[in-house]
């Protein structure tokens, strides 16, 4: 995989993804809530309860596209879509989010393949928790949510959403970094997303929406496993150079 060396990634829990390639800004589940970053310093808090809780990280880039996985508020919230948009931001989502976003988006369904510009092609694949999954908390059905691969200038970055293990994963191919959920309640569990990288088989995986799973863990598994496959583990809003 060659990518650019001004090509990098920083996460924001839960699943919150800035990406940032070929001069382009790219978000993934752009979402502020509050106790995700109550020990995080470089933020600014614009409003809080009672009113719609608005804060944002520092230095955040307006972007180029959007991407969003489903409606649940640690995934999809309005105010802060809305301090990240410009006049010409893509925004891509499922319909469950219409009640959040309103009608200001692209609606996708799984199996969608958009050719958003030349040489910048997303497709739209599934993502929910099975009856057989290790998620605990079965939240997420079939059709409401989706899971996204994006691929610029050749690379494929796959965003699995809030899933477990789903059979058509094994048809995948040729995904160059991986954004795979460990945490366990609302999705799999790390054993499931060991099992997942592997049949991904992913260049690349970052483990996110850990909450309070430990990353460092998962990757110690993934090496019993998957030895050629590089984990990168996450700070909070700390640059990854790829």
């Amino acid at each position: 995989m060659k990518l650019n060396s001004t090509t990098d990634i920083t996460w924001f829990p839960n699943s919150w993804i800035r990406l940032r390639i070929d001069n382009r800004i790219i978000y993934f589940d752009p979402a502020y809530l509050k106790t995700y970053f109550s020990k995080y310093p470089d933020k600014t808090e614009y409003s809080k309860w009672p009113d719609p809780i608005d804060g944002m990280p520092n230095g955040l880039e307006r972007a180029d596209f959007i991407f969003i996985t489903h409606h649940h508020k640690d995934h999809c919230k309005r105010v802060t879509v809305d301090r990240l948009i410009k006049q010409d931001t893509k925004i891509f989502a499922p319909k469950s989010c219409v009640k959040e976003l309103g009608d200001n988006f692209i609606i996708v369904k799984p199996n969608d393949t958009i050719e958003i510009e030349k040489k910048i092609r997303l497709t739209v694949v599934n993502a929910y928790n099975t009856e057989h999954g290790t998620s605990t908390k079965k939240q997420h059905k079939k059709g409401k949510g989706v899971g996204y691969i994006f691929t610029i200038k050749g690379i494929s970055f796959y965003h699995l959403g809030d899933t477990d293990f789903l059979v058509e994963m094994e048809l995948l191919k040729d995904i160059d970094v991986a954004f795979i959920p460990i945490g366990g309640k609302f999705t799999m569990n790390i054993d499931e997303a060991v099992k997942t990288t592997i049949t991904i088989n992913p260049k690349i995986v970052v483990p996110i929406h850990n909450l309070g799973e430990s990353f460092r863990e998962f990757e110690n598994k993934l090496k019993v496993k998957g030895e050629n496959i590089k984990c990168i583990i996450p700070t909070i809003g700390q640059v990854i150079k790829l």
